[in-house]
């Protein structure tokens, strides 16, 4: 079973909504933390937002609370990022990750999913 499997992403039109989800195989839901890092073409992937088993959300560094909201749906064993307001930075590769607890450090990847803002 892929532990992570990524689906969501494509084309958006600037100021709508966007939401990529990542399902988790059942033993990575249950005891790993999760997370969303985003990469921009030309820079390094950067946390964005991560969450715990018991929900409690943090996010990144990159200015994006207000229009990012990661969440967890435990009947589908899923995480999801809800981007509002979609701007053009936010395009990019967006990728899920099982992450050390407390950190931004990835312990594994999902494939990745492509964003492209358009306006």
């Amino acid at each position: 079973q892929v532990p992570l499997m990524q689906s969501g992403g494509g084309s958006a039109q600037a100021g709508g909504p966007l939401r990529l989800a990542c399902k988790a195989s059942t033993s990575v839901y249950r005891y790993e933390r999760l997370g969303w890092f985003r990469q921009a073409l030309g820079q390094e992937r950067e946390g964005v937002a991560r969450i715990d088993t018991a929900g409690i959300a943090t996010y990144g560094g990159v200015p994006v609370k207000d229009r990012f909201t990661i969440s967890r749906d435990n009947a589908e064993t899923t995480v999801y990022l809800d981007i509002n307001n979609l701007q053009a930075e936010d395009s990019g590769w967006y990728y899920c990750a099982a992450v050390v607890c407390g950190t931004w450090r990835p312990k594994y990847w999902g494939l990745g999913a492509r964003v492209t803002v358009s306006s």
